[in-house]
């Protein structure tokens, strides 16, 4: 079963994209902020993140950075899933290596077809 960890610091998102994924067949694991998500990747690496751009502390931008330039996962499938719909900011994301930059509200469907085939292209 493959590991999503899901970054939002809005409990409402996290408890909605955790029982998303969860129906989706995904073991899921969650963080509320950039320094907690490093340190779960730390401990045991998911298999893909979704990760929020605005989180207290390192920015979800500063957690890509650092992910992208550690070479143990610069290929972890990375997910931007953000309100901040501006395209610099997608622009910038996706220039720093996130996999895809879905903006929020989004389509539940779209989300678990863009995790499906990221896990497949990466596996």
């Amino acid at each position: 079963m493959a590991k999503v960890l899901v970054v939002d610091d809005e409990p409402n998102i996290v408890l909605s994209l955790e029982f998303l994924m969860q129906q989706a067949g995904f073991e899921v694991d969650t963080a509320e902020n950039g320094e907690s998500a490093l340190s779960r990747i730390a401990e045991a690496a998911p298999d893909l993140l979704l990760l929020d751009i605005s989180l207290p502390g390192i920015s979800g931008f500063d957690v890509l950075e650092r992910l992208r330039a550690d070479p143990a996962h610069a290929r972890m499938p990375i997910v931007m899933l953000t309100a901040h719909g501006r395209e610099v900011e997608r622009e910038k994301g996706l220039a720093l290596g996130a996999d895809d930059y879905v903006t929020k509200p989004f389509s539940t469907q779209a989300l678990v077809e863009k995790v499906k085939t990221l896990l497949a292209e990466a596996s």
